[in-house]
């Protein structure tokens, strides 16, 4: 008799989603031996082996590819069963795990997480940074329940809920400051410091300028910060979104100014699957989301067009 758990469903999907029976214990917070007898127990249930297990990681069968497409399924129903549940009396309660892009993250995440907790005292929040492929991945996994990112995602399982829009800003040296805004065209042919490839504002600000050539890069960076350190030490310029303004020029000498005409812009909205029952819940969040961001946005909008910021 099979006697399959839910238990051996979620440890057999850490194990098929990171390789390694370490990370996917350390995932499920049990021993690595106890996670090898639950695997091992579940493959004598099936009467066949659903990994290949070598030195440094392990390879699924393809009795172990159809069984975790199996299990994913099961397992999302299970989450969403729970979710059901959550409905049941008052406002939205328990965990909520919430992916958010890393341009975003560091200047929005704190403001949120506030509101959030104060609308919200029941509801415990789990953030997790990462790029936007990572993160869809993960919501469309149900490892996630709703992102923050950048719109559109264009995928037909998820719902999108635009919150707010912003500028892209143009960030110079100092000494540069009174020199005329360059046009999109000419930018290219400039010293230009972008994010590495991965990261969906890098696509942003390349599309941007319109290129009919490969661009100027003089360094690919992991974070803004990075990138605004580098400009403010000579090495060519940047393009950064407005709510990151605040807190990556608060201690440096730089020009921020905005473009005049064609604005580089992009909107930041949540996202999550349709077949998820917490979507009023989600929405109400997504109300208090708009109003902390579009409030960091507004206090930006008092500077005119071409000025430093």
């Amino acid at each position: 008799m099979i006697n399959l758990t839910i238990r051996h469903f979620r440890y057999f999907d850490a194990l098929a989603r990171l390789g390694h029976f370490g990370r996917a214990a350390e995932a499920c917070s049990i021993s690595q031996p106890a996670l090898s007898v639950k695997i091992k127990e579940l493959e004598t249930m099936l009467g066949a082996p659903l990994v290949e297990r070598t030195a440094r990681r392990v390879r699924l069968t393809a009795l172990g590819e159809d069984f975790w497409e199996r299990a994913r399924k099961i397992l999302t129903d299970v989450d969403e069963m729970s979710d059901m549940a959550r409905l049941a009396d008052g406002p939205i309660t328990g965990k909520l795990r919430l992916g958010i892009i890393p341009t975003v993250a560091p200047y929005l995440l704190p403001s949120i997480l506030s509101a959030l907790s104060r609308s919200f005292p029941g509801l415990d929040l789990m953030p997790r940074e990462s790029v936007t492929k990572s993160l869809v991945e993960d919501l469309l996994q149900s490892r996630l329940d709703v992102i923050v990112a950048a719109l559109p995602i264009s995928e037909p399982a998820l719902r999108e809920l635009p919150l707010f829009e912003e500028e892209f800003v143009l960030v110079r040296a100092e000494q540069d400051g009174a020199q005329p805004l360059p046009s999109p065209e000419n930018l290219p042919e400039m010293k230009l410091l972008l994010l590495e490839e991965g990261h969906c504002f890098r696509d942003q600000a390349l599309s941007f300028c319109n290129r009919t050539t490969e661009p100027n890069l003089v360094m690919e960076g992991s974070s803004l910060t990075t990138l605004v350190q580098m400009v403010s030490s000579g090495l060519g310029l940047t393009l950064i979104p407005e709510i990151a303004v605040p807190l990556e020029t608060r201690q440096t000498r730089l020009a921020v100014s905005r473009f005049r005409e064609n604005k580089p812009k992009r909107t930041i909205g949540m996202v999550w699957r349709k077949t998820n029952p917490l979507e009023q819940q989600l929405r109400d969040i997504g109300e208090i989301v708009h109003e902390v961001a579009q409030g960091q946005v507004d206090a930006l909008r008092n500077v005119g067009p071409g000025q430093a910021l």
